[in-house]
């Protein structure tokens, strides 16, 4: 005969396993200052924490070199341009100058064609005239350029004044008469002009 108090009262108190269960102890939010795992269960501290593979060092230290050595051939390509560049430089300026100290054998002739010319000498037809054209011609082709003209500035760099004439009416020196013309060849100043300077009356 069952006594009454071996009866389980209905409504009482459950146990524990009747009001919880693994579904309540997994669902909801993780509690604040938890780190959410990724797919693989790795947290953000853990990937930032992470000591670096021997793989990964031996491809950054790869990189690095390889960005270095990309930049020394760079800079070793602007000097090689740059050498280039001064190397032609130099070898037109003697070039120049070589053709200049040739040429300066011509400058007495053709001075004496330009007095020959002034003194009226060079006439068309001759065969004075003629040999003066040919001189001339070879002049031009070498690259040999005359100035100095009568009325232009006078100009010390170009022109080497033997005389000055106070002249009424100048306002700066100025070229009064041309004795010799100078020449250049390029960037080589074979010789100045010879003049005669016109300056303003004091």
């Amino acid at each position: 005969m069952a006594h009454k108090d071996d009866e389980q009262p209905q409504g009482s108190g459950a146990g524990p396993d009747e009001t919880t269960g693994p579904e309540e102890n997994t669902s909801g939010p993780a509690p604040s200052g938890e780190q959410t795992p990724d797919a693989e269960g790795l947290t953000i501290e853990d990937i930032l924490g992470a000591e670096q593979t021997p793989e990964a060092a031996a491809e950054g230290a790869s990189s690095d070199k390889e960005a270095s050595l990309l930049i020394d051939l760079k800079r070793l390509q602007a000097e090689y341009a740059n050498y280039r560049r001064r190397t032609e430089e130099q070898r037109e300026r003697e070039i120049e100058r070589a053709k200049g100290e040739a040429v300066k054998g011509l400058l007495p002739v053709m001075d004496d064609l330009d007095r020959a010319e002034k003194h009226g000498d060079l006439v068309e037809g001759t065969p004075f005239a003629a040999i003066g054209d040919k001189v001339r011609a070879v002049a031009e082709r070498l690259g040999v350029v005359s100035y100095g003209t009568a009325g232009e500035p006078f100009d010390p760099q170009q022109h080497e004044a033997i005389f000055q004439a106070p002249t009424p009416g100048v306002t700066q020196a100025t070229v009064l008469e041309v004795v010799e013309v100078g020449y250049r060849l390029g960037s080589v100043e074979l010789r100045p002009a010879k003049v005669v300077v016109a300056v303003p009356v004091e």
